[in-house]
């Protein structure tokens, strides 16, 4: 696994051990970001499952002013510090250990919003739907924010989701990628 490009392309990142996550391949990374990117200038991204911190960390090197990465495994925050170590710059990653849930209302209480959200949670606990709708309640995606949702084909994300507009959706094996804009319809 590595940073496929920008300030930090080519350098090598950790997966988490163990079974309990798995990481974005670096085929999957590029393709994402060639679609939602492939650059950005500034921002803030949450990344809600982050696992290793590989798409968090992808974000920044190709132009994210700074990242939150969420997790609530002890494995996978370690994993993320010594990931964002390898980038040699941890002010631009805000790293907290929590419930996804618990980690967003937190957020919403400091008034943060974010350009660029990622899903990627354990697909027996998929809730994606539910928790984008969270989000957007919470005002916590800004009015031109991308959401970002990998799962295995058996998730089945919906076209129309209150508030959001379909942008693209593309199957890699078993991978499924499925991009959403906040949508000018009130949830």
């Amino acid at each position: 696994m590595r940073i496929v490009a920008g300030d930090f392309g080519g350098r090598r990142l950790k997966a988490v051990p163990g079974m309990a996550t798995r990481p974005t391949t670096d085929k999957v990374k590029e393709a994402l970001f060639n679609i939602i990117g492939p650059y950005f200038d500034g921002g803030r991204s949450l990344d809600l499952f982050a696992g290793s911190g590989g798409l968090s960390i992808e974000a920044v090197s190709r132009g994210i002013e700074q990242a939150v990465l969420i997790d609530r495994q002890y494995a996978a925050i370690k994993t993320i510090k010594d990931n964002v170590a390898v980038t040699k710059a941890p002010d631009r990653f805000e790293i907290i250990k929590r419930d996804a849930n618990k980690a967003v209302k937190e957020l919403s209480d400091r008034g943060d919003q974010f350009d660029l959200v990622f899903f990627d949670p354990p697909y027996a606990q998929q809730k994606i739907v539910d928790q984008m709708g969270v989000l957007r309640e919470l005002n916590l995606l800004t009015a031109t924010a991308r959401v970002v949702c990998e799962t295995d084909q058996n998730a089945q994300l919906p076209d129309e989701i209150a508030g959001f507009d379909l942008i693209e959706r593309r199957d890699y094996g078993i991978t499924e990628l499925t991009i959403y804009a906040v949508g000018s319809e009130v949830a």
